[in-house]
């Protein structure tokens, strides 16, 4: 982002983990409370970042091993003549997804458990931000009335 940017940028997706990463602006003068909310927002994303990309890896290696299994049970290659990549159907297709997604289930309740834990804390430090800077703006306004 350019250097007189004053807010978030968000980045094309990431090839690996399919999530937009962004670059949170660092205002001049963060408060403490400002910078745990920015270091909680961060960690969140590292966070699913790292998730996201493992899970894809192994879905598409996973996918990959099923698919040659299948088309080596039919007797067929990877490839047709013509060069391109065999598929399966869709009903072959739906056994490998519902089975992924059992075997995986443990991992993504851990994952929905963290990620609302993140997102509780971020909303929690979200209201301290905002009530703090009313207060603040409250008293900006009450000081030139006064004066």
């Amino acid at each position: 982002p350019p250097a007189h940017s004053r807010s978030d940028w968000i980045g094309p997706p990431d090839k690996h983990s399919n999530l937009r990463p962004v670059i949170f602006y660092v205002p001049p003068e963060e408060s403490a409370l400002e910078r745990r909310l920015r270091e909680a927002r961060q960690e969140a994303q590292a966070s699913n970042q790292r998730f996201w990309a493992r899970h894809n890896r192994a879905f598409r290696q996973e996918k990959e091993e099923f698919i040659y299994s299948r088309l080596k049970a039919k007797g067929l290659e990877m490839r047709d003549e013509s060069g391109q990549k065999a598929t399966l159907n869709a009903e072959e297709m739906a056994d490998f997804y519902k089975d992924f997604l059992s075997k995986n289930l443990k991992k993504h309740l851990q994952y929905n458990r963290d990620w609302y834990k993140r997102n509780f804390r971020i909303t929690f430090l979200m209201g301290q931000v905002a009530l703090v800077r009313a207060l603040r703006w409250l008293r900006r306004r009450k000081k030139n009335v006064e004066q």
